[in-house]
């Protein structure tokens, strides 16, 4: 039996929605928010402005996609880190993540996520509230995965896990920070390597 298969209705897109998001993570990644202008971001991503408001909506929706796909792309070694066994190997597993993947030769420098908001005026103000937003669910895993380290006696009693998980991403910031900066792999490690060397820091 022959089965034939009815033609899509509509014009195709005529060109890979995917691979235009990662190139558009790419231009927010390197520019920020406010940076990335719309020919900047369709020159990279090879399309039309048409196209890219019909494929992922306005400047803003095709940010908060961007970083969707940051987090589960370049940013998913926090989620990794959160699942391993002791809260000192979360924390150098995240650290260290976090220095491998905002000096990546293939990549822009540091990390989107602080990059994305850095002199963001009122144009940028949905840009910047979903990457508090963003962030803040960061630190909210980290306090969570913490508060079951002390629990389990992991961590010492009276350990503070909300202060821990800011700690943490205070420093992951910073590696950020210094990355776009110019400072180098080996030089982020040892800042990373400096602040669990009194783990955990009370």
């Amino acid at each position: 039996m022959e089965i034939t298969r009815k033609a899509p209705i509509g014009r195709p897109r005529g060109f890979d929605a995917d691979e235009a998001l990662e190139r558009a993570m790419m231009v927010f990644w390197e520019q920020g928010y406010e940076g990335a202008s719309l020919t900047d971001l369709t020159r990279a991503m090879g399309i039309t402005r048409k196209s890219m408001y019909a494929a992922f909506g306005n400047k803003e929706e095709l940010f908060r996609k961007a970083l969707e796909r940051y987090t589960d792309g370049p940013a998913a070694y926090a989620a990794r880190a959160l699942e391993k066994p002791t809260a000192r190997e979360v924390a150098t597993a995240f650290l260290a993540g976090s220095v491998d993947t905002t000096t990546r030769p293939d990549c822009p420098a540091g990390c989107l996520g602080v990059q994305g908001s850095l002199a963001s005026g009122d144009s940028g103000r949905v840009a910047q509230d979903a990457l508090i937003a963003w962030r803040d669910d960061g630190r909210a895993r980290f306090r969570r995965r913490f508060q079951r380290a002390v629990d389990e006696g992991d961590l010492p009693p009276g350990t503070d896990p909300e202060l821990l998980a800011r700690y943490l991403m205070t420093v992951a910031n910073g590696i950020a920070v210094q990355a776009v900066g110019g400072a180098t792999r080996s030089e982020l490690q040892k800042v990373a390597d400096a602040a669990l060397r009194n783990w955990p820091p009370i």
